[in-house]
């Protein structure tokens, strides 16, 4: 059972997919992880390029956040993300689209965002090719914050190029998956 920890639409029960075509991040997880953001969410606009269900985004609705654009391709995806939005009643901050994330990144160059979720099925490793992407159509602010969660300890899977280009604030271990928080490195 998944549902909104804190804010506005505290104990909200979420719905999720059946199957394994999303892995929702864990309670515990994304607890941990909103405790690092606490102070980076109040009035700002996410992106969430793997919404799955939505909880991230919403998470970051209910706690201030001011606006949050939500992608998957999966269809049912989007269906569990609007029921979710709505049942929370944080519908109206968000736009849902049902694309791939290269295709939404593509579309919207320049478009600035302040916190970035990047969660896809770890076996994809779309994490690397996602922030290639957003850094190439210049997406991301100086202060923007973004959180990847991976199955994998080496985030840019040794593309050391792209490591360049972020500072590796934190990187914490939850069960099989890694939830690394970066910014993007100062010129």
């Amino acid at each position: 059972m998944m549902r909104i920890i804190t804010g506005n639409a505290k104990g909200v029960r979420l719905a999720t997919l059946e199957g394994d075509a999303t892995r929702p991040t864990t309670e515990r997880a994304k607890e941990a992880l909103f405790s690092m953001l606490q102070f980076d969410i109040e009035g700002r606009v996410v992106l969430d390029l793997f919404a799955g269900c939505g909880q991230l985004s919403l998470e970051a609705l209910s706690r201030g956040a001011a606006h949050a654009v939500m992608i998957d391709k999966a269809p049912d995806a989007i269906k569990i993300i609007k029921t979710n939005a709505l049942k929370t009643k944080l519908d109206g901050l968000c736009e849902i689209y049902n694309c791939d994330f290269s295709e939404y990144i593509r579309k919207n160059r320049g478009k600035k965002f302040d916190i970035v979720f990047i969660d896809p099925p770890y076996a994809s490793n779309l994490c690397v090719s996602a922030l290639e992407k957003l850094v190439e159509a210049d997406m991301l602010k100086p202060s923007s914050v973004v959180v990847c969660e991976t199955g994998n300890e080496d985030l840019f899977l040794g593309n050391n190029s792209l490591a360049e280009k972020f500072e590796i604030v934190k990187q914490v271990r939850y069960s099989r998956s890694y939830l690394t928080i970066l910014n993007p490195a100062k010129e």
